[in-house]
Formats: C-alpha cells, structure tokens, sequence
C-alpha cells in the first residue's frame, strides 16, 4: 500500500484483484487528524478514473470530514483490461460491491454511515448497487447521473438488432460515431484542457460491445427506477448536453424514497465538479458536504432514519446562490452512448 499526506488528508493506494484474475486499481483520502464522520464510496463516469480525476473530490470531501474511497472500473484508469470495454456491466457492479463492502467491514467502520457518490455512468453503477442490496446503503449523491436513456436519441429497434447480431464478432471494435464528449462537459477551458491531457481518461471511439452494455443498463435501471428506496441528492447542471436534466428528473419523479432531493443549476455544464469555474465548483461541493452532514451525523446504523422533507431545505436554499450565467449551446452530436442528448435548448425544471 503506499501512503501520503497533504493537507492534513491522508492518500492511499492499493491495487486488488477480482474474481476474473484482474488486478484493479484503489485508493482512498481520509482525514489526518480525525475519524470519518462517515464513508464515501465514488462510482467514476465512463472512460474515467478516479485518482487524478476524481482528487479534487477525495480531497474536498476527506478536508470535510469524510472517510473516501474509490476504484477504477476493469479497462478504465490504472485497472487491467482492454482500454474501456465492458464486456458485462454488471462485472463492474460486482467489483465495486466487493471492494467497497470490504471497507465497510473494517473494524474502525462498521458502525459509519455509508453513502454512494455516483457521476454521470457511475450513477447507474451507484443505483445498480443499491438494487443489489437495498439495505446496504444509507444514501447517494448522483451527479448528472446517467439513469435512462433520453427519448431524443433513443436508437431505432433495428439499428439496436443490427449491432446485436455482431457484437459476439467484433466486440471491442470502436465503431460507435461519437463528438469529443470533453468539449462538450467541461466550461472551464483550462480545465478541459487538463482533462484531456490526463492520459488514463479513454479519449477514442466507444467499442461496440461497451455501447451496447450502457444501452441495456440504461434501459434496466429506467425500468426500475419504482424501486430506490435510499435517501439521495441529484445535482444536474441546466445546461448539460452530455445527460439529459429531464432524465434526473424522472429519477427523482418516479424513486420510491422517501428522503429525495434535485437541484438544478442554471448555465453550468456536465461536469459539475470538475470543469466549471472555481466558485461554481465551490458552491456544489457545499450543497454536497451539507447534503451528507445532515445525514451522516449518527453513530448507531441502526437508529437511523431520514429527515421528515422529501427536499433538502439546505440544497434549497442554496439555490438563491449566484452561477454564472451561460448562453444556450448548441448540444453535442446525438448518441445514445452515456445518454448523449444533443440537446440545444435546455429545459428549465428547477426543484
């Protein structure tokens, strides 16, 4: 395991390996001086990763108080695989389950709270792993999580038949037409920039099989959507045209939970937390740290129970607080890959 420390947050890593022989990057920032208030588990979005770009993350919500933990899916980041190819979603499910129940046993943490943190495709993992065991976890943030697939870009039934019928064949064939997803998820230009040269983010074309897998996932956990029952925050940026606003909407519509909770942010992008502008950037991860510090104050697991609103007054009334303004874009290429919606005129449906 190696270990660092900086800014009284301590980093970790280590490398694991799955049931299939892989070796599997992880890591982790805790607070130096304290014990984590709770645990955070990140689900990284799709050709992500989450050492480099999911730190400011680690490190904002460890600075918090927060005990974090995060793994690169097989194929992303510094995992072994084929760069990118999901060959089974739900191989990626199980090894987060896995890795991350393997924390949450740890003798220092087995009466911490648990909360999911998914992004973009790491929120269908987060509500995959809630479907897997309903109990399990105490809630999850979802940031412009990738739940359904928009009804824009929903593929035509034959062209799904057509590439069914070879992706036994050519399964890691990058042959899905996609637009450079960065230009169009991250505002800060600087930061776009620093995005793209991280060489461990996957920046080619989707592999046939991988497109495929995100379309059934997509559709499966639309279909289920009834069924979470966990406490959760959704945070979409108005102006995203990587992931339909409308779809976290219908998240939020349709979830059983009693304890839910959307906000909506006028003129920010895809990446919330990663490429919009420093105070943007500053006012979600304080709608995020509030969100969970009202929750995750309890010591005893099974005292727990969820605050009587169905919507955070604290995410509430954050809303008042000042975004940047964006003049409407035109939206990325349609696509059905990570529910790419090539909107051009975002909708308002603030919560």
């Amino acid at each position: 395991m190696t270990k660092e420390m900086a800014d009284d947050v301590e980093y970790h890593e280590e490398f694991v390996t799955n049931p299939r022989g892989l070796r599997l990057f992880t890591c982790g920032w805790l607070p130096a001086s304290s014990s984590p208030k709770a645990l955070i588990f990140l689900c990284h979005g799709y050709g992500m990763e989450v050492s480099g770009f999911m730190k400011a993350c680690g490190v904002e919500l460890a600075t918090a108080g927060y005990g974090v933990f995060g793994i690169d899916y097989e194929g992303h980041g510094k995992s072994m695989g084929a760069r990118c190819y999901i060959q089974k979603f739900e191989h990626l499910v199980d090894d987060c389950d896995r890795f991350f129940k393997s924390i949450c046993e740890l003798g220092e943490y087995r009466d911490k709270s648990r909360f999911l943190y998914g992004e973009s495709m790491g929120g269908a993992v987060a509500l995959l792993l809630h479907r897997k065991d309903p109990t399990f976890w105490d809630g999850a943030v979802l940031v412009a999580p990738m739940c359904k697939i928009s009804e824009k870009v929903k593929p035509h039934p034959l062209v799904v038949t057509l590439l069914t019928q070879v992706e036994e064949i050519i399964p890691k064939w990058k042959i899905v037409p996609t637009k450079d997803v960065i230009d169009s998820a991250f505002k800060d230009p600087i930061k776009r920039e620093k995005i793209r040269k991280n060489k461990l983010i996957y920046q080619d074309k989707p592999r046939l099989k991988t497109a495929l897998e995100l379309l059934r996932t997509s559709i499966s956990v639309e279909q289920s959507l009834s069924q979470v029952s966990m406490p959760f925050f959704i945070l979409h940026g108005e102006a995203d045209t990587v992931t339909d606003p409308e779809v976290s909407r219908a998240l939020y519509e349709r979830a059983a939970s009693a304890d839910k909770t959307i906000k909506l942010y006028p003129g920010m992008w895809h990446g919330l937390t990663a490429g919009e502008p420093d105070h943007n950037v500053h006012l979600v991860f304080s709608d995020i740290v509030a969100w969970l510090d009202r929750r995750s104050h309890r010591q005893d697991r099974a005292s727990m129970t969820p605050p009587a609103a169905c919507t955070d007054s604290a995410a509430a009334a954050a809303a008042d607080s000042p975004v940047s303004p964006e003049p409407p874009r035109q939206g990325a290429a349609g696509g059905f890959l990570c529910g790419l919606t090539g909107r051009a005129n975002p909708q308002q449906c603030r919560m």
